[in-house]
């Protein structure tokens, strides 16, 4: 991995300006390689996840991940040109303009939740800006991983973008070299490993991490729209996706009409769900476990646990029916950690402020959901709260616009991507600027006299 790194490292340096025909060709590239294996993708991220619908990859993988390339390879040529800024009154007639700069060699951690598309997505960014990339996907997506070990070569100079395989050690020594970005996609827990390794190289890094998205139906919601969009997002890839609608905040009142549609929601949306191939499976049984100790842990303190089906779950394979919990304490594992699967807890409030308290008690969210037909009290949660992200009426979809920054806050993560985002994370804007040959330094310059005094005065007042 050393000798990787290093080569890769002496070819960034021996290549600071990189033109936008060979970044285009990069992009190109890269967007080929996804087109060629769509079906070879689809079939690994199915034996990873002992189920994981063709529809669903197409639709939250295939899709996104092409979008993302060809979007930073349309727009890219004009983010990488040296941009023009107002130079300051008393410089006139000089210039200012800032000029992007590729940062070198880049690292790329990725999860095994979406693993094509948040590995490749910030490859993009990462070429679009002009670098080049090492990168590291989970060793819990082994048949994703080798597909790619495959494939890259096929694409990429080894010198270009490289993938290292390997378990929790490689990872490790991974986040320790000193790359010039390292950009992370995963849970709080492991981010902190990653910020302190990266901290002891002082590397810059981006952290994508996950955390608790909330909720907030307020008293003005169409519970069926509701219904519809929450259990859309929290079913989707089996609730498996870090923006996830994880708990939801609502009055006591509405909870059984909540409990009957989303019932309903689920008999009409996945019929048969035990042989249903439109529904994923957690991926293993490691991860579901996890979340059956968070259920255990929960009905021995008092919860009631409302499975939405008559079919029960397989820790083995993976297959887990979607549940609703009520009654919950406060500090139950449930309402602290990250969920991960279609689990979904139900909080009671009095009043719309409860709720936002509720929020602003715990860790700042990656997301937040408020659905509501009154726009004062959609204005009012988003106003009082702090997140990532958010949608009105919605869930999940605002990770899918590409003029809108993705990333967290506090404890869901730190820096962006996304669209022209994207581009800014991964590269250096460098400031220039070009005097003139008319100016006037040699007034500012010693000794000082009478002249410099009145200039003085002059800028002061200003």
């Amino acid at each position: 991995m050393q000798q990787q790194f290093d080569i890769m490292r002496t070819a960034s340096r021996q290549d600071q300006y990189v033109d936008w025909s060979i970044r285009s060709a990069r992009l190109k590239k890269l967007e080929q390689l996804v087109m060629d294996n769509q079906s070879e993708i689809i079939t690994a991220i199915h034996a990873d996840f002992g189920q994981r619908p063709a529809a669903e990859t197409t639709m939250l993988e295939l899709f996104p991940t092409l979008e993302a390339i060809r979007y930073t390879r349309k727009h890219g040529k004009a983010w990488s040109t040296k941009q023009p800024v107002k130079t300051g009154i008393w410089f006139l007639p000089a210039r200012s303009y800032i000029q992007p700069q590729p940062l070198g060699l880049v690292g790329i951690i990725a999860p095994w939740n979406y693993p094509l598309y948040l590995v490749i997505a910030p490859l993009a960014a990462a070429l679009v800006a002009g670098n080049r990339a090492m990168l590291k996907v989970s060793e819990a997506s082994p048949n994703f991983e080798q597909w790619l070990a495959d494939a890259l070569p096929k694409y990429f100079a080894a010198d270009e973008v490289t993938l290292i395989t390997g378990g929790v050690e490689v990872a490790q020594a991974f986040s320790q070299l000193p790359f010039d970005h390292l950009f992370f996609t995963g849970s709080t827990a492991v981010g902190k490993h990653i910020m302190k390794a990266a901290a002891q190289n002082l590397t810059p890094v981006t952290l994508e991490l996950g955390g608790k998205s909330p909720v907030v139906v307020t008293p003005s919601a169409d519970l069926a729209k509701t219904v519809n969009r929450v259990w859309t997002g929290k079913t989707m890839n089996a609730g498996q996706t870090c923006i996830a609608p994880d708990y939801v905040l609502m009055e006591n009142d509405k909870k059984h009409a909540f409990i009957e549609q989303s019932t309903a929601w689920l008999d009409a949306h996945y019929p048969n769900l035990a042989d249903n191939p439109d529904y994923s499976f957690v991926i293993n049984p490691k991860q579901a476990s996890r979340v059956q100790g968070y259920l255990d842990e929960a009905k021995q303190r008092g919860a009631t646990l409302i499975p939405l089906t008559d079919y029960e779950m397989n820790v083995e394979t993976g297959f887990f029916p979607p549940m609703i919990v009520t009654d919950l304490p406060s500090d139950a594992k449930l309402l602290t950690e990250e969920i991960f699967a279609p689990v979904l807890p139900l909080v009671s409030y009095q009043d719309l402020t409860q709720a936002v308290a509720y929020v602003n008690e715990r860790d700042r969210p990656l997301a937040l959901y408020v659905f509501g037909e009154d726009k004062a009290d959609t204005d009012y949660v988003l106003a009082h709260t702090v997140s990532g992200g958010a949608c009105i009426n919605e869930t999940i979809f605002h990770i899918a616009q590409q003029n809108l920054p993705f990333g967290g806050v506090g404890a869901s993560g730190m820096g962006r991507y996304h669209g022209k985002y994207s581009f800014d994370t991964f590269s250096h804007p460098k400031a220039v600027f070009k005097q003139s040959h008319l100016n006037f330094v040699h007034l500012l310059q010693p000794p000082y006299g009478k002249t410099f005094w009145n200039m003085m005065k002059m800028i002061l007042k200003a």
